[in-house]
C-alpha cells in the first residue's frame, strides 16, 4: 500500500506543480537509493516534511540548472563586451538584460537556501532546511552574494539621472561615476564559479550513461573556459586604452578604430589577444609603447601558457583514460617481455607467448574470473548462456535436456585459447575434458583418416564419460578459441541429475560404433 501511495505521490497528474520538486527516477537516483520503490519512498519523505524544498533529482532542479548555466555563460560573454566596447549610453536592451540577470542571480541566492543537497558520503538527499542553510552559508554564500551584486540597478538609476541632468559640471562628474560603476561591474565576472558548479551538478542529475556524461562535460567545460579566457583577454585589449582616453600611441588610434563598430573593435581586440597568447605576431602588430601595454602583453602571454598547460594536461588525461583495458594490456605485455628476456627464453618461444596473449586478450587486458566472480549468479548465467548456449546445444546428447541441467553445465565451462600448431589432445592419452570449438579450425588425425573441424563442432565427449583414451590426435590449424568441460565438473553436475546420467550412459553404449575421439 505504501509503495502505491508513493508512486501516486510522485505522479505529476496527482500533485501538479509540486511534482516538479520531487525526485525523478534516473540513473543517479537509482544509484543513490537502490530501487524505484526507494525513490518513491523518498517522494513520500519529502512530502511529509511539509516544507518547500527542491530535491536534487527533481525536474525543476534539472531545468533550473540548465537555464542558469546558459544565462551565466551569456553574462560572462556580455558583461566584458558591455564594459569595454559599449559607450556610456548603453541603450534599453543592455540595461534590461543587466537588470534581468541581476534579479535572477539574486533570486538564485535565495533559492539556494531551499535546494536539497547530495553529500559525498550521504545515503540520501539532505532536505532539512537548517542543514541546507548552514551548508550554504559555509560554502558558496559569500561568493554568490558578491557575484550577484546588483550593478545593473545602479547603472540604470545613474544613467537615468545623467540623462535628466543638464548641468555640464554635474554631467561630467556623473560620467566619471558611471565609469567607476562600470569598472566595479567586473565583479560580476565572479559568476564563472557558478558556471563550474553548474557543470558539476549537471553530471549528478543526468539520466545518461555516467562515464560518457562526465567525459562530454569535461571536454565542453574545458573549451568553454578557453573561449572565455580568449574573450576576456580580447576585451581587456580595448578596455585599458579606453580608460586612458586613447593616448596618441595606443593601438586603437594606430588602427584608426575610434569610430569603428563594436564588431570591428572586438575582432581586433581578440586578434591581438590571440597573437600574444600564442606568442605570434602577424601583420602590423607593434611592440608595447608604454608600461600599461607591456603589462597587458605579459598577462596575455602568461594566460596563453596556462591555457596550453591546461589543454595539454586535460587532453593527455582523457586519452590515457580513454581505453584503460588497452593501457593495462600494454603494461602487462611490457612486464612479460622483461620476464622472457630475464629468463633468456628462445626467440621462437617468446614470439609464441606474445602471439598467445594477442589471441587470448585481443589487445585489451581483463580478468575474466574476477568479472564472473563479482557479478550476481543470475547475470553470470546470462553471460555464459549468450556465449556458450549454442555450442552446448549442438551436441546430440544434450538435445532436449532439462533447462536447469543445461544452465548448470554452462556455469562449469572454462575458456581456453590454442595457437596454430598446438596439440590439443594426443592419441592414446586418457581424456579428462570435452571441447567445444567457438572459433578456429582443428585437424583430427586418426589411425584410419583425418578430419577437419571448425566453429560449432565438438570432440572428447566419450572420453569424458568413460575416462577412456583418445583415438586420435587433435591439432590446431589456426588460432582457436574453445570452451572445455572437465570430467570432474561434469560428474558433479550429473550427481544432481541422475536421470540424465542414465540416459547419457545408454546413449554412449548405443553410439559406441560411431567414430569419436
Amino acid at each position: 500500500m505504501e509503495k502505491r501511495r508513493g508512486s501516486r505521490l510522485c505522479s505529476t497528474s496527482t500533485c501538479g506543480w509540486r511534482a516538479l520538486l520531487l525526485p525523478q527516477i534516473n540513473r543517479q537516483s537509482l544509484y543513490l537509493y537502490g530501487s524505484e520503490v526507494a525513490v518513491e519512498q523518498e517522494c513520500v519523505r519529502q512530502l511529509q516534511s511539509g516544507v518547500f524544498v527542491i530535491h536534487p533529482f527533481s525536474l525543476m532542479r534539472s531545468y533550473y540548472i540548465m537555464c542558469m548555466m546558459a544565462i551565466t555563460f551569456l553574462n560572462l560573454i556580455g558583461i566584458p563586451v558591455e564594459i569595454a566596447f559599449v559607450d556610456g549610453n548603453n541603450g534599453l536592451v543592455w540595461e534590461s538584460l543587466n537588470v534581468f540577470s541581476d534579479t535572477l542571480f539574486l533570486i538564485d541566492v535565495a533559492l539556494n537556501f531551499r535546494m536539497g543537497i547530495i553529500a559525498g558520503d550521504a545515503e540520501e538527499a539532505i532536505l532539512d532546511i537548517k542543514r541546507i542553510r548552514v551548508s550554504y552559508l559555509r560554502t558558496w554564500f559569500i561568493p554568490d552574494v558578491i557575484a550577484a551584486f546588483p550593478i545593473g540597478y545602479i547603472l540604470l538609476f545613474a544613467d537615468l539621472h545623467y540623462q535628466n541632468d543638464t548641468n555640464p559640471s554635474k554631467a561630467n562628474k556623473m560620467m566619471r561615476i558611471l565609469m567607476f560603476v562600470r569598472i566595479l561591474s567586473l565583479i560580476r565576472l565572479a559568476r564563472v564559479s557558478r558556471l563550474v558548479r553548474f557543470f558539476n551538478e549537471v553530471e549528478k542529475v543526468s539520466n545518461a550513461n555516467l562515464e560518457v556524461v562526465r567525459l562530454f562535460f569535461r571536454i565542453l567545460s574545458l573549451f568553454m573556459m578557453i573561449f572565455l579566457l580568449c574573450h576576456w583577454n580580447g576585451c581587456i585589449q580595448y578596455f585599458v586604452p579606453m580608460l586612458e582616453e586613447f593616448p596618441a600611441d595606443c593601438w586603437v588610434r594606430k588602427e584608426n578604430l575610434m569610430n569603428a563598430t563594436v564588431i570591428v573593435k572586438y575582432s581586433w581586440g581578440v586578434f591581438r589577444a590571440l597573437s600574444q597568447m600564442i606568442a605570434l605576431s602577424y601583420g602590423s602588430m607593434d611592440a608595447p609603447t608604454n608600461y600599461v601595454e607591456l603589462w597587458i602583453v605579459m598577462v596575455s602571454m602568461v594566460s596563453g601558457c596556462m591555457m596550453y598547460t591546461v589543454l595539454v594536461a586535460n587532453a593527455t588525461a582523457m586519452i590515457a583514460n580513454l581505453d584503460p583495458a588497452a593501457k593495462e594490456y600494454k603494461s602487462k605485455m611490457s612486464r612479460l617481455e622483461h620476464y622472457m628476456t630475464f629468463m633468456k627464453l628462445p626467440p621462437e618461444l617468446q614470439l609464441r607467448i606474445s602471439n598467445y596473449y594477442q589471441a587470448r586478450y585481443g589487445g585489451k587486458w581483463f580478468d575474466e574470473k574476477d568479472v564472473m566472480d563479482t557479478v550476481s549468479s543470475a547475470l553470470k548465467e546470462q553471460i555464459v548462456t549468450v556465449m556458450c548456449s549454442r555450442l552446448l546445444r549442438n551436441v546430440p546428447m544434450f538435445h532436449e535436456r532439462d533447462e536447469n541441467f543445461i544452465n548448470t553445465l554452462l556455469l562449469k565451462l572454462d575458456y581456453e585459447v590454442f595457437q596454430e600448431g598446438d596439440v590439443i589432445v594426443r592419441q592414446n592419452v586418457p581424456g579428462d575434458r570435452m571441447f567445444f570449438i567457438d572459433h578456429g579450425q582443428l585437424l583430427m588425425e586418426g589411425e584410419s583418416s583425418n578430419r577437419e573441424m571448425c566453429d560449432g563442432e565438438y570432440f572428447g565427449e566419450t572420453c569424458m564419460l568413460t575416462r577412456g583414451k583418445h583415438l586420435a590426435t587433435v591439432r590446431a590449424l589456426t588460432d582457436c578459441q574453445c570452451f572445455t568441460l572437465s570430467w570432474d565438473n561434469f560428474r558433479k553436475v550429473l550427481q544432481g541429475f541422475p536421470n540424465v546420467r542414465k540416459d547419457l550412459e545408454k546413449m554412449v553404449q548405443m553410439d559406441s560404433d560411431h567414430e569419436l575421439v
